[in-house]
This record gives structure tokens, sequence and C-alpha cells, in this order.
């Protein structure tokens, strides 16, 4: 398929959607009162009295209104749910665990207890350093029912970055684990956060150890989990009511670009958004068993593996491994086992799996799959094509989502039983999104020519960074409008369809041009036997910069110089000569963040012989060392 094909839903999809019919129509003339659709999909304890207090900052979404997140995930759902499975955690050693909403209930009234007998009080942060195990959403949950913030730190952060992370947050209280697994291998968690002890200021309180590996040794102000949990047993533990603006965590922007910059989103307006794209753009029901393959160390994890799926009342699925181990099958599998409803993973997972072949997800029965999802990055239409063919035996829309940590939730999505598809576009704005193609000046792009993506409305999942005007991420537009920039270069076409470039950080400026990365790589990836491809710019000393471009070729192709003319000649073909690669860089693996991103900042400083910075989110460092080969071997020449 191309870029402008339109791809149509279902029928069968289109009857049994949650958003059946058009709501753009509705959002534009009863903006903002309409996203009452989204905070009625909550149970207040003290009812809003206005939806939006403004338009321009200072905001406050649902204005008076009272809520407890671990209440919505949970305790509402007891009369009828009690019983249904709230969680299905898949361990990257073939074990399982399920837990009822009943199950969740217990053990988070029993944290929250235990949290509270360590002295946690309302308003402390609390720093959950922790695998993708049932544990890390217990804490999450049991955190938000005592008012406490919760501050995640994905498990494979070194002790610097924790440390970082946490003196930033000003939390005092750890809760951690023994070690996890990667690849089979045990890694050892707990000595990295007995490290962390030293450089926090002030001085960490308590911190709970979770045993997940199967022995582990307590140090001072140590407690081990399911000794809590035990003596905590039967204890139930009233939520506390936040306002709506009240906080419910922080987290920190992925270590892609450079230093890690913290977010804080709050508790009425970002569980209402993501509550109400779970039911409209996911298509989740409270009858599905969903499955988000994303680290919960990421805003991803966040809203659409905890928030959105459980406050909707559904199964969720965890999975603590990576997609190859111990087989190349293992997703399919998982789906196939767990008869998955819904699928939602990243282009770059989908480029992987084309890599290794159609062959795995044909050998697995998929047919329980209604919709697929992608995030985290332009999906190029070749990888769009494969997934909707491969994994979707097309007959399951794609829903293409952007958004970002700083937005909480999704704002650019086709509604999957409403809208067209057309590969690689994420889509029109959700109802009630107004964007814009902005200059750097504000000035306004016309269709077809590139440019920044803004916001120009509010949206309930804003950060409040944003809805209290601190001037982070925001600026003004012509006749001083508010809008937030996101950082995304895109072009809209005549329908209305965005199409996203990558980061303004993705731009290779050549011979006075600007070009997007994403155009380049999508070029590449759609040459035979080239399955990834990831493009940087690097430093020259005789022009003003030469494109260096990584390629992952397929498992049975040959990184040969026939591949490397192909490589080209797709460049020259599809974008011109300017674009053309200086250097086209073979390496089997891309080094990559454990939410799935393209570290490219590495990639550049390993070609500049740069310091490499903070790697501690790299999910695969054995690739480092494959790139150094590859740049001193190009010196040599």
């Amino acid at each position: 398929m191309e870029a402008d094909d339109l791809v149509e839903p279902p029928v069968e999809f289109r009857k049994q959607a949650n958003i059946s019919a058009p709501l753009r129509e509705r959002f534009a003339d009863e903006w903002p009162e309409v996203w009452a659709v989204a905070g009625d999909l909550l149970d207040w304890f003290d009812p809003y009295e206005s939806v939006l207090n403004n338009e321009t900052p200072p905001l406050e979404w649902f204005v008076g209104g009272r809520l407890n997140a671990s209440y919505e995930c949970l305790d509402r759902h007891l009369d009828k749910r009690k019983n249904h499975l709230a969680l299905r955690w898949e361990g990257q050693l073939g074990e399982t665990r399920r837990y009822t909403y009943l199950d969740l209930y217990r053990e988070v009234n029993e944290f929250a207890a235990a949290l509270r007998g360590l002295g946690v009080e309302e308003d402390d942060v609390v720093t959950l350093y922790m695998p993708v195990i049932p544990e890390l959403v217990v804490a999450m949950l049991a955190c938000a029912r005592i008012g406490a913030p919760h501050n995640v730190v994905s498990a494979g952060f070194s002790t610097d970055a924790l440390a970082t992370r946490m003196n930033s947050a000003n939390s005092q209280y750890l809760v951690t684990s023994d070690g996890y697994y990667h690849r089979g291998d045990a890694i050892n968690q707990k000595r990295r956060a007995d490290n962390v002890r030293l450089a926090i200021d002030p001085e960490l309180k308590e911190t709970v150890v979770v045993e997940h590996l199967g022995s582990t040794q307590l140090g001072t102000a140590q407690h081990d989990y399911h000794a809590l949990i035990e003596e905590h047993a039967g204890a139930n533990i009233d939520p506390v009511p936040r306002d709506s603006a009240d906080q419910l965590f922080l987290m920190y922007t992925s270590g892609t670009t450079g230093e890690p910059k913290s977010v804080v989103h709050t508790t009425g307006g970002y569980l209402a958004h993501v509550a109400w794209t779970s039911h409209a753009v996911l298509d989740i029901k409270p009858e599905d068993t969903y499955w988000c393959s994303a680290d919960i160390g990421w805003i991803t994890g966040h809203s659409y593996v905890v928030y959105g799926p459980l406050a909707l009342g559904t199964t969720t699925i965890m999975y603590e491994g990576t997609p190859d181990y111990p087989e190349k099958d293992r997703i399919w599998s998982i789906i196939e086992q767990n008869v998955v409803d819904v699928f939602y993973t990243t282009p770059t997972a989908i480029q992987a799996f084309m890599k290794w072949g159609e062959q795995y997800p044909a050998s697995h029965d998929l047919s329980s799959l209604r919709l697929l999802g992608t995030v985290g990055k332009p999906i190029d239409p070749q990888a769009w094509t494969w997934y909707y063919k491969h994994v979707g035996r097309n007959s399951c829309p794609i829903i293409d989502t952007w958004w970002q940590t700083e937005t909480g939730a999704i704002l650019v999505s086709t509604l999957p039983g409403v809208d067209s598809m057309k590969p690689g576009s994420a889509g029109p704005p959700l109802p009630g999104i107004d964007t814009t193609i902005v200059q750097l000046d504000g000035t306004e792009q016309s269709s077809g020519e590139t440019g920044l993506l803004a916001v120009r409305s509010p949206w309930p999942g804003m950060p409040k960074e944003l809805t209290d005007a601190t001037d982070w991420g925001s600026t003004a537009g012509a006749g001083d409008e508010w809008y937030y920039l996101a950082g995304d270069e895109a072009v809209v076409d005549d329908d209305g369809y965005i199409r996203m470039l990558g980061r303004v950080d993705d731009i290779i400026t050549v011979s006075n041009r600007r070009i997007g990365t994403a155009e380049i790589e999508s070029a590449i990836v759609g040459v035979e036997g080239a399955a990834e491809a990831a493009v940087v710019g690097i430093d020259h000393p005789t022009q003003d910069t030469a494109i260096y471009a990584y390629v992952s070729p397929e498992i049975r192709q040959t990184a040969d110089e026939a591949l490397n003319e192909a490589v080209i000649t797709a460049v020259e073909e599809t974008i011109g000569s300017v674009a053309v690669p200086d250097r086209v860089v073979f390496t089997p693996k891309l080094p990559k963040t454990r939410s799935g991103k393209i570290m490219r900042r590495l990639l550049e400083a390993v070609a500049n012989d740069e310091d490499y910075g903070d790697t501690s989110a790299l999910r695969n460092p054995e690739v480092v060392g494959e790139l150094e080969s590859s740049r001193d071997e190009d010196s040599s020449d």
C-alpha cells in the first residue's frame, strides 16, 4: 500500500465500535463543555462544577471535582466485576500470575497500609524502581490510594539516573526489587538501589524490596514487600479524595535526546483523558483482554497498561520479557494463549517482527485480534502494510497514534470505527484537539508544507507545567494565542491527516535544505532486505553535515555492496541526491531505549567519537561495541 491509499475499517468492526458516529462537529460546537464525555467515565466523590475554568493558562480541568485514581481503577468495579481478571502477568521464564479485581483491590489496600505504616503521608513522593511485575501496579495504585504521588523509574536505569530523578522529585521513599530477568539472565537490581542511598539529599528514609529473583539481604531501613503484605493482611484503607488538579504522578521524558525533564500529571484531567482515549481510540471494552507492550516505566505504560484499561474495568496484560526470548514467536504465543482482543505496540517492534519473518505470526492463531495500534514514532507505509496483513489478517483497523509524555494521552489518531486509515499518517487530531503546523515564528503552514506541530487548545491530560503557565513548552502565536509547541515536525494533507516526520532534533540540514530523518528512513526500509534504519547527521570536516544511515538487514539478507547500492538508489529516487547517505553502516541491531525508541544521539556520539552521556536507558548495550567496531573499520580504510 502507498502512503496516500485509504483503507476503510471493516463493516463488522464499525458495528461494534465504542465510537460509531462522528464526534468532531459536536466537539467543535460544544467545546470545552463536551469534554464531560471524558469526565463522566469516572465516579467523582464530589462532582465537578465546570469542565474547564479558562481557555488560556492558568487552567484547571473538572473544577471542584474530587476523586481517587485507585478507587476509579478498583473499588468501583467490585460490585459487578470482582471475579473478573484485572491483570495477567507473563514472566520471561514462562511463569504466569493472575489477579482478579478483588485480588488486586486487597493487595493494594494492604500495601497502602504498609506505606502509611512506614511514614508515607499525603503528597509525599514515592519512587518505584521496579521491573514489569505485578507489584509495580500494586505500588502505583497504593500510592494513589493514600494521595502520595508516585515517581516510576525504569528498572534498567543506573544508580546515577535513579538518584537524579529522586533528588529532582524530593523523594525519600523507595520501592524496588532484588532483580529481574533479561533474556534469561538474572540482573541484580538491588545493588544499584543500595548505592543510591548515599546520593539522595535529603536522606532516603525507607526502602521496600520485592523479592523477585528468589533471595535478598535486607539492610538498614529496608523491608521485605511480602512480609509487609502479610503484616497488613486484610487491611482496608479509605481512598483519599484528591482535587482534580492534585498531582497523581511525575515522571521523566526518555533519554533519547539528553537530559531528562520531569513532567507532572494531575488526577482528574489525566485520568479522564486516558479513560476516554482507551474507550474511543483503543476501543477497549470491559470484557476484552488487552495488551499494550510498553514498559510501565514510560508514559505509555502508565496511561495504557495501568490507568486507562483498569479505569474501564478490562483485563490488561503485562509482559516482563523481550519479544524474541526464548523464541521469536514469543509475542504471538502470548496473544494466542491469552486470546488478546487489542494489541498496542511500537513501529520499532513491528520492524523487528518484519525482519524476523512472517512465518512467526503465521504459526499462531491470532484470530482473536480485533484492533491493532502503534505508538512511539512514525510508522512507515511498509511496516504498516506488513502489520495489517500478517498480524491483522487484513481485517483489523490500525490506529497510528501520536502523543507524548508531555501530553499524557493520545492527541492525534483516527477513530477506528469512524475514520479511514492512511498508511504512514497518524490521522486527524482527535475530536476536541485543535492542531496546526507552524514555523518557528508561529506562522502557519499550508497543506503539504513541513513545519512544527502545535496544539492550539487545552486538553484534559495536559501536565501541570502547562496548566500552571510556567512557560514550559508553550509559546504565543499570532495574536498572542497560546499553543503548545510539540517539538515534532509534521505535514498535514488536504484531508487533514497529519504525517509525523520525527523530532525537530531529527532534522538534518544539508545544502540549506531541511530533511526529516524519518523521510529518509522510510525510503530505506522500503528496500527489499532492509528491516530497520536510523539516520543521523554527523560532523564533517569539508561539508556542513554528513548523513549516516545505520541499517539493520533482514535475518536472511547479506549486508553486501548490492544492498548498499539498493539503499542509496532508493533514497535518491524517493527524495533526491541531496538526501543520499554519505555512508551506510550495516548493524545487526540498532540501539534502543527500554521504551523501544532508537537512541539517535548515541549513534551520533559513536560516529563523532564523543562522550556517550547517560546510556542507562539503553535496552541493548551490547550493540555499542558493534557500532564502535564499524566506526573504527571505517577510519582505518
